[in-house]
């Protein structure tokens, strides 16, 4: 198991808005990409493409072997994102790109960075972040976009 995977982890307290700057970086996650993930995955959402799950139709389709649909991309890229932010997170806004594909004997790192925040904490005292995220597999970038994310502010935990 790699180092970066066994050093991430996520928050037990919430993050808050007051200790995020601008160009903060998230720490790395590596995530093993493997056949049973890739197909578990694409059956929670309900996603039975044969793409996702049946690497001989996949192959007659065009593709080397199944691959990760992008509702399971979504899901990862929101845990990268709370796992930083801890309990108090509350994602609003997730967009996505998706690129090369994850394809199963592959690691996908996830690696992303505060690229603004919005200095109006709303009435509910939490405020808006945006994380700029990217997951990259041996094909290249699988997964670009930003995540907008609330953070409690002050002193709340």
């Amino acid at each position: 198991m790699s180092k970066a995977l066994i050093e991430h982890h996520f928050r037990a307290t919430s993050l808050t808005f007051d200790e995020v700057a601008v160009g903060d970086e998230l720490p790395p996650l590596e995530i093993p990409l493997s056949r049973t993930l890739i197909i578990s995955t694409a059956i929670a959402s309900r996603d039975y493409q044969d793409v996702h799950h049946d690497p001989v139709l996949a192959d007659e389709r065009g593709s080397k072997d199944i691959f990760m649909n992008i509702l399971s991309t979504n899901g990862l890229v929101g845990r990268f994102v709370t796992d930083w932010t801890g309990p108090g997170g509350m994602l609003t806004d997730v967009n996505i790109r998706l690129g090369a594909p994850n394809y199963p004997d592959d690691t996908m790192l996830m690696t992303g960075s505060v690229t603004a925040k919005d200095e109006n904490v709303g009435s509910d005292g939490r405020g808006a972040v945006e994380v700029s995220v990217r997951g990259a597999n041996g094909l290249g970038d699988h997964v670009t976009g930003t995540v907008r994310v609330l953070l409690p502010s002050g002193g709340a935990k």
